[in-house]
């Protein structure tokens, strides 16, 4: 039997095609179930290998004065979560209430691209909080700054459609309120995802009128990457020159 589907013996497979095809939350789905395996991971290994827990964070969260020894961490930070479920659970919700809107209203690709750069934001907000204050006992890991920037995005789609923001408000105003409940929270990379996805998706809504008339995907290519260079010139030059000779 197929259901409907050619499974050729692959009926996943075509099922998660059809989905993609269809403009369901591929990316947001996918998003949420890496960072639970990761996260499951991280708990198995606090558990039974804790040094192996220890490498896994340390090598893993993003450290400011390491940001151009440890590059990758640009990345990996966006997906570790701490040991307590309470924080991939609440990333992991939100998510769920903003991904798949602007997923299906963006496009699969587009919103990756959003996502990751709203992720380098947060990065860029801790580097240069870390730069400002001369305190850089700091590191950080988790979606929240990634999620923050999807806030910002859906405000500002909101805002061009007239729809109306209160219940994101709301949500929002929640999250906003963690650090004030929860003093370990990066509010940094709260701040530096927001900016970043206010002024990616200003530029994609609005931007450079010679721009307006190309594709979502031809704007995201320009912009993300434009909004991309930038942040990262400003994670490297943050850094203390005195980390980079170690």
């Amino acid at each position: 039997m197929t259901n409907g589907f050619k499974t050729n013996g692959r009926p996943y497979l075509h099922k998660l095609r059809y989905y993609w095809r269809d403009g369901g939350p591929v990316v947001t789905d996918v998003t949420i179930a890496l960072c639970f395996a990761i996260w499951i991971v991280e708990v198995a290994l606090r558990r039974f290998a804790p040094n192996g827990f220890v490498l896994m964070i340390g090598y893993g969260s993003f450290q400011p004065p390491l940001a151009t020894r440890m590059p990758w961490t640009w990345l990996t930070s966006m997906f570790l979560h701490a040991p307590s479920v309470f924080h991939v659970l609440f990333n992991m919700m939100t998510l769920l209430v903003v991904g798949p809107y602007l997923e299906r209203l963006m496009g699969h690709w587009n919103f990756l691209a959003l996502y990751i750069a709203c992720g380098l934001g947060g990065a860029a907000g801790m580097e240069v909080y870390c730069r400002l204050s001369g305190d850089w006992m700091l590191s950080a890991y988790g979606a929240s700054g990634a999620l923050f920037g999807l806030f910002a995005a859906v405000l500002v789609v909101f805002r061009r459609t007239g729809q109306d923001i209160r219940t994101m408000v709301v949500w929002m105003a929640i999250n906003f309120a963690m650090p004030f409940f929860d003093h370990a929270v990066a509010w940094q990379a709260h701040v530096g995802g927001f900016v970043t996805g206010l002024a990616l998706t200003w530029l994609l809504v609005n931007g450079f009128r010679p721009l307006r008339a190309w594709s979502l995907g031809k704007r995201m290519l320009v912009y993300g990457l434009a909004v991309a260079i930038i942040l990262a010139g400003i994670i490297v030059w943050c850094v203390p020159v005195q980390s980079t000779l170690l």
